[in-house]
């Protein structure tokens, strides 16, 4: 448990189970991309982004155990991410691969400043593990971002 107040042990359950619905959703859209790319690059955006996927599901246990570990509860439910999160759903299945990798690149670049807003948090609370994790996170999302603007150079 923190030493910090309610509120702000509040503010921070709120802001990592918003960065793990927004890492289940990344999740699944990058699925999708990697289930739905065609073109001259699919092998290798269809291996990038298996790749990117596999990384975002695997930080997902960490967040959701800092949440119970400050005393939290987590998301439950498709339904809970899908309210907690930010990343917007992306149901076309004939997206271009261009499209498909400036939306990834957009949604990671979002994603940082998802997971900074969580960083601030966990200083209010006084929470040094969470705010330590927070810049693997972070440089994990710079990583993916940078990759996928670099396709599009």
């Amino acid at each position: 448990m923190l030493n910090a107040g309610d509120n702000a042990k509040n503010a921070l359950v709120e802001s990592l189970n918003g960065t793990l619905a927004d890492h289940f959703a990344l999740y699944m859209k990058t699925k999708n991309f990697h289930w739905h790319v065609e073109g001259p690059q699919f092998r290798s955006l269809h291996e990038l982004f298996d790749e990117h996927a596999s990384e975002i599901l695997g930080v997902t246990d960490d967040m959701a155990e800092r949440v119970r570990k400050i005393g939290g509860k987590t998301l439950t439910s498709i339904g809970s991410v899908s309210a907690a999160t930010k990343v917007a759903d992306q149901d076309d299945t004939d997206l271009d691969a261009t499209s498909m990798v400036r939306e990834l690149r957009d949604d990671n670049n979002a994603l940082v400043e998802r997971i900074r807003t969580t960083k601030k948090a966990a200083e209010d609370a006084g929470d040094n593990a969470t705010d330590g994790l927070t810049d693997d996170w972070t440089d994990m999302a710079e990583e993916r971002a940078w990759f996928l603007n670099s396709l599009l150079q």
